[in-house]
């Protein structure tokens, strides 16, 4: 999927759109590429924090769930908003150098009514860079 089917998916726009390419998505999980920018949040010194992966998780989860919204018939733009809180968030690497490649998946591991929780990894060159637990509670 190109970066139209991204900005259909998720409400980001510019620098705070992470993701560039739609690798896989399912009911479940979705898998996206993104290479680190100039204009990303936290870049500084030719690097940015790994603390972006929480955000980057984040967007990789949003398209898991827009892409299974518009499967359903469903607008995602017009999805109801999203209260984020990070359950844990373990980084393996103390900064990622501009124009470096990463792969994140966003797995749901449970829903219950409004409340899921989703597990994140993101990848650079095959190594764990980060894995991050989300728990998202969805507006009535």
């Amino acid at each position: 999927m190109n970066e139209k089917d991204i900005e259909n998916l998720i409400p980001h726009r510019e620098r705070m759109r992470l993701p560039d390419t739609i690798i896989r998505t399912d009911e479940t999980s979705a898998v996206c590429e993104a290479t680190v920018k100039e204009s990303w949040p936290m870049a500084e010194k030719g690097n940015v924090s790994p603390l972006v992966l929480i955000e980057l998780i984040a967007q990789t989860s949003a398209v898991c769930i827009g892409s299974k919204e518009r499967k359903a018939g469903n607008d995602p733009a017009r999805g109801k908003g999203w209260l984020v809180g990070i359950k844990s968030a373990d980084f393996f690497t103390e900064a990622i150098p501009l124009h470096t490649r990463i792969r994140s998946l966003a797995e749901i591991r449970f829903t219950l009514d409004n409340f899921t929780e989703i597990r994140g990894t993101a990848e650079i060159d095959g190594k764990t860079a980060g894995e991050i637990i989300l728990q998202v509670m969805r507006s009535e």
